[in-house]
């Protein structure tokens, strides 16, 4: 098996006090009916919820909800192994898909009274903590690179982006940033 160690290394991110790289993390995407993300959460702590855009955590584990059929589920780096045989037995004779994304992407926490401000010069959201809550997720883009956007605090937000794109984010968020400072 080729060992990816070097590949989930943090990426260049640019400097900002708005802006940190996050530890590396599992990340799998499932995919799978109603029965099968049910399962699977239950099997992971999680709670199951149908409601549209949101994410739910409990300990060091998240979901995040990308569509009807589709979890993005977070944890420490080091719970792969542990959550794939979970996930194997708890989707046992469950039509489903899960694929583990760990290499593709990365995360940065924007965080700071101006966070929302800052993320709004590259994406088209409403940001607004009325328009959208702590707990609410979506895929959305930032400039020109796609992302999911999960208000994760009050005043913070976790950024799931392609490590290929990491770079670019981070310096349009700390050009962002750098103009909104006094």
């Amino acid at each position: 098996m080729r060992d990816l160690s070097a590949a989930r290394q943090a990426p260049y991110v640019a400097a900002s006090p708005l802006v940190r790289p996050l530890p590396p993390l599992t990340r799998l995407l499932l995919r799978g009916g109603s029965d099968a993300l049910a399962a699977a959460l239950a099997a992971l702590g999680l709670p199951f919820t149908e409601a549209a855009c949101r994410a739910v955590s409990q300990s060091d584990r998240s979901a995040l909800w990308l569509g009807p059929d589709e979890r993005l589920l977070l944890a420490p780096q080091q719970q792969l192994i542990e959550l794939t045989e979970l996930l194997r037995e708890a989707l046992a004779g469950r039509a489903h898909c899960l694929v583990d994304v760990s290499h593709r992407q990365c995360a940065l926490e924007v965080s700071g009274p101006q966070a929302a401000v800052v993320l709004n010069c590259g994406c088209p959201l409403d940001l607004d903590a009325h328009a959208f809550p702590v707990g609410m997720c979506t895929r959305t883009v930032l400039a020109k690179a796609e992302i999911v956007l999960w208000r994760s605090g009050e005043r913070s937000f976790h950024v799931e982006v392609w490590r290929s794109f990491a770079a670019y984010v981070s310096k349009v968020l700390a050009l962002a940033a750098r103009e909104l400072s006094p």
